[in-house]
């Protein structure tokens, strides 16, 4: 099975935390939280692109796309070198590392 991670992570403003988004798991998982009443087409485009690169049928890299280009549209990305450590809200069960 091909790997779901991105090859260079992506950092997303999360109220007043950065997250680090470091593959296709985590991204459905960022998606999945966003508020009802904020989705729209694409959000749901988002979604369903990285569901369909989480099940094989489109490439990791098409995925990592097209949520920069969601965050880009919510203005909620984050460029890495302005991003510390102790800024970056830890995955469940994990550390942040930068």
């Amino acid at each position: 099975m091909e790997s779901r991670a991105f090859a260079k992570p992506i950092y997303l403003k999360d109220g007043t935390l950065v997250r680090e988004i470091t593959n296709v798991e985590e991204a459905i998982d960022f998606l999945m939280k966003w508020p009802e009443n904020k989705r729209d087409i694409l959000h749901d485009a988002t979604m369903r692109t990285c569901i369909m690169a989480h099940d094989g049928l489109k490439p990791v890299k098409v995925a990592r796309d097209a949520l920069r280009a969601f965050a880009v549209k919510k203005d909620i990305l984050e460029k890495e070198p302005a991003v510390r450590p102790w800024m970056i809200k830890p995955n469940s069960g994990g550390r942040a590392h930068a």
